[in-house]
């Protein structure tokens, strides 16, 4: 499978598991999941065909890890904009966790913190590099760093998504180690 194929069968699979089910008239269940065939049927019936080889390859080589397949379901692991419970465990976070963004939204971070916006968590990751991808992605990228340590002992809740991401509800102002 070409590398074009690739990245157009994972936003094809992105959109669809994560926003917009209903466009293809599949239903993700309470957890996000989708059977594989009910996906590819629905997928195929209208006009993007793909086979079962090509969403394991997806699945298989994506950088972000973005689906898990579990037997003969599927899901996205986060970003989801429908409301689904992903059913993940409250976990520990390192002290630190990063968040990339752009310079333009900085007001509105310092003023409200770090809200998910569209989607249900906000995204932290738990490395810089990775952050900094994130946030390149609108722009110039700038790297926040959450105090994620003092977030916990303060009683805020992190989970962890099957590829590493973590995810929390908000984070509030005073937990963005910000530099003026």
């Amino acid at each position: 499978m070409d590398e074009r194929r690739t990245v157009k069968v994972s936003k094809y699979l992105s959109k669809h598991l994560r926003h917009q089910p209903e466009r293809i008239g599949i239903t993700l269940d309470d957890n996000g999941w989708v059977g594989i065939e009910t996906l590819l049927s629905a997928a195929a019936s209208h006009g993007f065909t793909v086979s079962r080889a090509e969403l394991d390859h997806v699945v298989a080589v994506n950088d972000k890890r973005r689906f898990t397949v579990d037997g003969d379901r599927i899901r996205a692991n986060q970003g989801h904009t429908v409301a689904v419970d992903l059913d993940l465990p409250p976990a520990e976070p390192p002290a630190y966790l990063y968040h990339g963004t752009v310079a333009r939204v900085m007001d509105a971070i310092r003023a409200e913190g770090l809200r998910p916006m569209t989607r249900y968590h906000v995204h932290l990751s738990s490395d810089r590099e990775t952050a900094t991808r994130v946030g390149a992605r609108r722009g110039r990228p700038l790297v926040l760093t959450v105090d994620a340590g003092a977030m916990h002992r303060a009683g805020h809740a992190f989970r962890v998504s099957a590829n590493g991401v973590w995810l929390a509800d908000a984070v509030p102002p005073e937990f963005l180690l910000l530099r003026d």
